[in-house]
Order: C-alpha cells, then structure tokens, then sequence
C-alpha cells in the first residue's frame, strides 16, 4: 500500500500564504472528500502535491512513500504515481489528443508501448468514459466542452494508472449523466484497483456516488476537522458557518463564508438570478 503524507506544509502563492503548516495523509486504498469555502487552499494543495512551480513551499515536507518529492518536477512526480484532473484544462492547439495520450504513457514505460496494446487501451478507456473514439484524433481539448475536457481528464487517469489520483471539481461542467459516468469510473477503479482519490468537490452529489472514506475540512489553509459522510451531509445542509459557532473558528476570507451547502449554493444561486 502506498502511502502520501503532507506534513507542517507552508505554501505562498505571488508572496501571499495560503497554506499554513497543513497536515495530512492518504493511503493509496482510501477516497478522501477535501471540503471547505472557496480561497481557503483546496486547489493550492492539489497544485502543490502535482509540482506547480507557481506554488512556493515556504516549509514542510510531501512524501510519497517515505520519499521526499519536493524537489522532483511534475513530470517525475507524475511517473512515481501522482495525477492530477485540472479545473480548468488547458486547450492546446497543435497537439493531436492520440499523440499526446501516447506520449504520455511511454513517459512512464521503461520500453514504448506497442501501436496494438496501446489501442487496445484506449479503446477501452473511451469506452469506459463513454467518449466518441472520434474526439482521439481532435487536438487536446481544443473546442471541447467543459464536460467533454472533464471526462477527457478521467480518460487520462485510466490510461496513466496512478496510485493517486487528485480531481479538482472533476464533475463541474458535467450534466446529471455524465456526472454518473465519471462517479461510475471512479468507483470501478476504487474496488478493483484500490487507487487513492483526493476529490475536491462543491457538489454533494458526486460524493453521494462514490466511496468516500473521509471528508477533511480546510479553512485558513488547514485542516480544521476531519469525519465521515456525515460531515458531507451536515455541511451540505448547513454550510460552513457552524464551524466558527461549535469550534470556534474564525475565517480569514469572510468573502467566501455563508451557510449555504456544498451541494446546493451553485444551483440556488442560479435559480435566485433568474
């Protein structure tokens, strides 16, 4: 079983700290559900764990395996079983999506994959995300969909097979089917391949679908309480502002607090405006 451990991190992003000595550990079997207000450090982790130089680790250590990797770029890290499903994925023009899917995969072979196995596995892998073997040949994400560049992501992850596996609202963008789509992915390679998930999420739902071992709650740029699915559904019904009331947390971004829930804020929000 592979082990992540992050511990005592400190990150600043353009001078400003956004991780404040952040502890916090992952086996390569469990699903953790990474919760918290918007600003409050969810995505700097997961670019910070993947090797975005534009995140500056002012302290602390991130171990994969006992293994030090602060000092690996992304790509290395990559190869030692760490992937991360953007946000926002890149458009690149140029870029045939085949090629780059290749190439990919034979950066993390010791000898290149043969033209039949590599079919093979993409085949089943667009099969599996339930995208048209036809979008393999567009250049990567270029005049995508936002849904359609999400479960291009989820495509990326079967073929890369890492041991862990961070998804930055991977289900944003994506209609109540594909939505099942990728939580059926999801869960497929949670009981066969035992892979670690890091799920970030503002959207109750796809947490519902899944296996989630714990939910982890940043504030402030740290962990500030940690449970199980009934904290997904206690935040989702009540929002965040319990926590400055039952422990006392008082929040730095009070921009980004109000009581409305992971699950709903979005389409409420929509809803009002209309």
């Amino acid at each position: 079983m592979a082990t992540l451990e992050i511990k005592n991190l400190t990150v600043s992003v353009k001078e400003k700290q956004i991780l404040k000595d952040l502890n916090l550990t992952i086996d390569s079997s469990e699903t953790i559900a990474l919760l918290g207000p918007n600003g409050n450090g969810k995505s700097t982790l997961l670019q910070t764990i993947m090797g975005n130089p534009n995140y500056v680790v002012e302290s602390g250590e991130i171990l994969l395996d006992g293994k030090d990797i602060l000092s690996l770029e992304a790509d290395e890290r990559s190869k030692l079983g760490l992937f991360l499903g953007m946000q926002n994925p890149s458009e690149v023009p140029g870029v045939n999506n085949v090629d780059f899917l290749k190439a990919s995969l034979n950066a993390h072979r010791e000898k290149p994959i043969s033209l039949f196995e590599f079919y093979r596995l993409l085949d089943n892998a667009y099969k599996e995300t339930h995208i048209p073997f036809e979008m393999s040949n567009r250049n990567l994400n270029e005049g995508f969909s936002g849904g359609e560049k999400k479960k291009n992501e989820i495509l990326q992850m079967l073929l890369l097979n890492p041991k862990f596996a961070m998804l930055d609202e991977i289900d944003s963008g994506l209609d109540v089917d594909a939505i099942q789509v990728v939580a059926s992915v999801i869960k497929k390679e949670q009981e066969e391949n035992h892979r670690g998930f890091l799920i970030v999420s503002h959207y109750a739902r796809l947490y519902d679908l899944i296996n989630v071992d714990r939910a982890v709650v940043l504030v402030n740029g740290k962990v500030v309480t940690e449970g199980g699915r009934e904290l997904i559904k206690k935040i989702d019904t009540e929002g965040y502002e319990w926590l400055r009331h039952e422990l006392g947390i008082e929040f730095e971004k009070e921009e980004t607090m109000s009581s409305v829930s992971i699950g709903t804020c979005a389409t409420k929000e929509a809803l009002k405006a209309k």
